[in-house]
């Protein structure tokens, strides 16, 4: 099916030229296994001729009729392509305008069928009438179809074979300039559309392949399908086609896109049927690396928006507990760091009679609590737990644990923190109140205003959090955070607020950077923080925002991460966060990005601010807390 991708399995089409019975051509099609042709909806041949006569008034229908197939099988089983002759952007002022009004003609005739998907090749980096015409005809229909622009990872002319091998030194350019010349082109035709997000991606991949990092930049772009000639497989030992490694590498990534595949050529192993391309494909499918625990939880929330909790501000719904206590990695993590902490502070000798006295700050429904118990009887040690919790409702849960499990060792209070006369003074303090972006949910704040009842000597666990920043590419982000536009709110306001998401379709330009740490206890109650970071990029590419991710000391050793590089093995209660600009940056090779990142409190409210200076200035965005803040 064009209009969608079934499942885990592989959704492929065929494309072919020429198509003399559109019913049969499907039906054989279909019974090798495609679900989907991709066709010329003209005759190849046929130049229409818009401008002068006796041609343009030439009597007779100028392609086939829709009856040929059911409305169902047009709107679910048929792509579209654009007659190859049509060059809406030449120079030739006759070409052009019969080239335009061939191409809102085929638009239309799209449109009228239903079809679900129309494709359009790219042909060159001039391409403005081209897009012109498109978005004309997008903005003034009540169609629905999504358009497929053809692009190949390499121009044609740039591709190895047709090099002439004793004139190599003439035509040898640079070759980033050749691994991305197909990638401007594309960046010029979407920035023309404004980013329309019915304009989607259809990569051609020949037979030489860009490098890995250009490769990177093109999966961050919204893929929808990925056209493979019969000429790029070469075949194994029993004679059925396979694919050489660097392009099983992007395919296996492209699977993760959920892209739909296309075959165009002839069959070149001829003794093979046809279908053997396809069961290449589908075993590709078969093998690629099953998903982790973290992929498995993600599954249908990749580049979906959620704002970030405020459990300062809102009491948390009893799921949302539930959600993050599954976590099988962050609560073993506690364990081994208040474990290794009882050890370092209650020598042998004095483990019978040293009873430590351990508070849990914002306990939730008792996982930390469990933990610590868990820890102190692994460690051998005495423990007297503090289960400080300010939303009522989960209070309720304390208590009946206190009742059935724990008994007099935990005593429950329900409090907040920061208003909390505590009875005794703590040896440990554990807390879990970190958000994607480390202090992004008060963290620094609540155990800033609890930190008067912790010893002198005493423990924080967590004992310090650091946050990261990269700059990030990716259309479909930027389209998805311009649609949260609401009405009562500025226009801008959704690009002024950041977003917690699993990170799907984008591309990473550089390496984190680390942003702000708070460590505690500390003596430094100001939380305010500024940064200035600067990244190289080293490729040509557009900036839509940055991703947020943080790494913490629990104890010592003991560490959890989201930073890609670091990240803690199947730990899923953290997706990173996303701080939007409202206005994509353009970015060229030699090209460093400055961003500054502020932290701001009034005394009521905690917000962000942040702006790009470099290599142009972007606005300040959310100055004064105007579209987001966090309730102290």
């Amino acid at each position: 099916m064009a209009s969608a991708s079934t499942g885990s399995r592989v959704s492929c089409g065929r494309d072919l030229n020429c198509v003399p019975e559109v019913a049969d051509t499907l039906a054989a099609v279909a019974k090798l296994g495609f679900d989907f042709l991709c066709m010329p909806l003209y005759h190849p041949r046929f130049r229409r001729e818009f401008e002068s006569e006796p041609a343009r008034t030439r009597p007779g229908a100028q392609t086939r009729s829709d009856l040929l197939l059911c409305g169902r099988d047009w709107n679910t089983l048929i792509v579209g392509k654009l007659s190859t002759w049509i060059e809406a952007d030449s120079e030739i002022e006759t070409e052009r305008r019969n080239s335009e009004a061939a191409l809102v003609q085929e638009l239309n005739f799209s449109a009228y069928l239903g079809l679900p998907a129309f494709m359009i090749p790219l042909k060159g980096a001039h391409c403005a009438n081209l897009a012109r015409v498109l978005l004309n005809h997008i903005q003034t229909g009540h169609h629905t179809s999504n358009f497929w622009i053809r692009v190949p990872l390499i121009a044609p002319e740039d591709m190895q074979e047709d090099l002439i091998e004793n004139e190599l030194t003439k035509c040898t350019q640079d070759d980033a300039s050749v691994d991305e010349k197909t990638w401007i082109w594309w960046h010029s035709f979407r920035t023309l559309c404004d980013y329309n997000k019915r304009i989607c991606l259809a990569i051609e991949v020949g037979a030489d392949m860009p490098s890995d990092s250009v490769i990177d930049r093109w999966l961050g772009e919204p893929i929808k399908a990925a056209i493979l000639p019969t000429s790029i497989f070469l075949t194994n030992k029993k004679g059925f086609p396979v694919l050489s490694k660097a392009h099983q590498r992007i395919i296996f990534r492209l699977f993760k896109l959920e892209a739909q595949f296309i075959f165009t050529g002839t069959s070149r192993h001829s003794e093979k049927d046809f279908r053997s391309y396809l069961q290449y494909l589908e075993y590709l499918s078969q093998n690629r690396p099953s998903p982790n625990a973290y992929e498995l939880f993600a599954k249908g929330y990749e580049d979906y928006l959620q704002s970030p909790l405020q459990p300062l501000m809102d009491n948390l719904e009893s799921q949302t507990y539930e959600v993050f206590e599954k976590d099988p990695i962050k609560y073993s993590q506690y364990q081994q760091a208040v474990y290794k902490c009882l050890l370092d502070r209650v020598p042998e000798e004095q483990k019978d009679t040293n009873v430590q006295v351990l508070m849990v700050l914002g306990a939730g429904r008792g996982p930390l609590v469990n933990a610590s118990l868990r820890a102190a009887r692994q460690a051998d040690r005495k423990l007297r737990v503090y289960a400080v919790e300010k939303n009522p409702n989960a209070v309720v849960t304390l208590e009946n644990w206190r009742f059935e499990e724990w008994g007099s060792q935990v005593t429950v209070v329900s409090c907040d923190m920061r208003e909390w006369a505590a009875p005794e003074k703590a040896d440990i303090i554990v807390s879990e109140l970190l958000g994607s972006f480390g202090d992004n949910e008060l963290s620094p704040e609540c155990l800033d205003g609890a930190q008067h009842f912790l010893k002198d000597d005493g423990v924080s666990i967590p004992c310090s959090y650091t946050s990261f920043l990269a700059p990030l590419s990716s259309s479909k982000l930027y389209n998805e955070v311009r649609g949260c536009r609401e009405r009562d709110k500025d226009p801008e306001c959704h690009f002024e607020t950041p977003y917690v998401v699993r990170l799907h379709n984008f591309h990473q330009l550089a390496e984190p950077k680390a942003c702000f740490t708070f460590t505690h206890p500390t003596t430094d109650m100001n939380n305010n923080r500024y940064q200035c970071l600067r990244f190289s990029v080293g490729c040509n590419s557009v900036l839509h925002g940055f991703a947020g991710y943080f790494e913490t000391t629990l104890y010592k050793d003991v560490t959890l991460s989201i930073k890609p590089d670091t990240h803690s093995p199947g730990m899923f209660s953290w997706f990173p966060i996303l701080f939007p600009l409202k206005q994509p940056i353009p970015l060229s090779r030699d090209d460093d990005v400055t961003v500054r990142f502020w932290r701001c409190n009034n005394g009521k409210k905690v917000w962000y601010e942040w702006a790009v200076t470099e290599p142009s200035c972007s606005a300040i965005h959310n100055p004064a807390g105007r579209s987001y803040t966090i309730g102290l």
